[in-house]
């Protein structure tokens, strides 16, 4: 062989046709195993117990508002899975879907006794609580699946118990029982947040607990007395609020009629007032025209008085007693009428000589 030529690459030997053959029938064999599983999970698994659904199943579901949680060999994962379809290995993990929403657990026929010895019993205790999605796997490694059978169901029988042993069938039946769910959720609750915290206590719904018939028959006839109670009471709360609204009335009525008064009254006053004052005008009309009257007489009577005591001069005087004398039709006799006439004269002669004297000192 030469050196420049290249060795020849080796042979593979042929394939034994009998090989070849052996090779396929396994492949067939499995593919018929395979289909023999999947046939035996779908008529045989739907008709099996869900624990023995979940183990041999392939594809699984989880449904909306759970989280599927999982068990290798009996121990369980940390991983979860979100709603939807999944594959597992049937046999050898095992599946469970656990709610993450709020449900709802029903708690029937709870029997309890009472402080006084009677015993009552709830027909039906609703809870509604929510496993938190992050403690899901904290909560079922240590209460499993049924952990709501440990800190509600069982718990809930305990604490009705607790609540009916300090309290009368009065306070269970009618005083207390609207405080029956609070004191249930905080009882609930307070475990749970300190054993398990991914629990939460949403509400708690009591049902009205059954009791004795005697008993209930008791009840029922103080409760008609109290109603009959109740009626009086509101009767008596009806005639005082018509005697509060007559009483109103009236007082609306009688303060009508004061103001109608006061307003008659002060019409009557600016009547008067109106009359006074009209009164006062035509009197100081009355004062003015009767003052210029007086002044007017006052004037004229000292005019005239002026005008008499300029005619009273002894001509004027004597003059008058002239005409007086020369108009006097009657005769008279006797030796005292010379007498008089000079009297007469000498009278005018004293008139003249005053107003002489006047005009002198003047």
């Amino acid at each position: 062989m030469d050196a420049g030529t290249p060795p020849p690459l080796p042979q593979r030997p042929p394939t034994d046709p009998l090989h070849q053959q052996g090779n396929g029938d396994c492949v067939a064999i499995v593919a018929v195993l395979f289909s023999v599983i999947v046939i035996f999970s779908m008529v045989l698994i739907p008709s099996s117990s869900p624990n023995v659904k979940n183990s041999l199943t392939i594809l699984h579901q989880v449904p909306e508002g759970h989280v599927g949680v999982y068990w290798l060999g009996g121990a369980l994962q940390k991983t979860t899975t979100t709603p939807g379809f999944h594959l597992k290995l049937p046999l050898i993990t095992h599946y469970e879907p656990v709610q993450v929403t709020l449900q709802t657990d029903l708690v029937r026929d709870i029997p309890c006794g009472t402080k006084g010895g009677v015993m009552i019993n709830f027909d039906r205790i609703e809870v509604v609580n929510r496993l938190k999605k992050e403690a899901v796997y904290e909560t079922l490694l240590n209460y499993g699946v049924e952990y709501d059978h440990t800190w509600i169901y069982d718990k809930i029988h305990h604490e009705i118990n607790q609540f009916c042993s300090v309290h009368s069938l009065q306070e269970v039946y009618i005083d207390m029982f609207d405080q029956i769910d609070e004191t249930m959720k905080d009882a609930l609750q307070a475990d749970c947040t300190h054993y398990a915290p991914g629990i939460e206590i949403i509400s708690v719904r009591v049902t009205k607990p059954r009791i004795p018939e005697s008993v209930r028959r008791n009840f029922e006839q103080m409760e008609e007395e109290r109603t009959k109670v109740l009626v009086s009471i509101e009767r008596q709360k009806v005639a005082e609020k018509e005697a509060e609204t007559q009483k109103k009335i009236a007082i609306t009525e009688a303060e009508k009629n004061a103001y109608v008064s006061k307003i008659v009254m002060e019409q009557k006053l600016m009547e008067k007032d109106s009359l006074r004052m009209q009164e006062e005008i035509s009197n100081a009309m009355y004062i003015a025209r009767e003052k210029s009257l007086a002044d007017a007489k006052y004037y004229q009577t000292m005019k005239e008085a002026e005008a008499n005591k300029l005619k009273l001069t002894p001509q004027f005087l004597e003059l008058k007693f002239i005409e007086a004398i020369s108009n006097n039709t009657k005769m008279f006799f006797g030796n005292k009428i010379p007498n008089m006439v000079l009297d007469q004269r000498l009278l005018g002669n004293f008139l003249r000589d005053l107003e002489g004297r006047k005009n002198l000192e003047a």
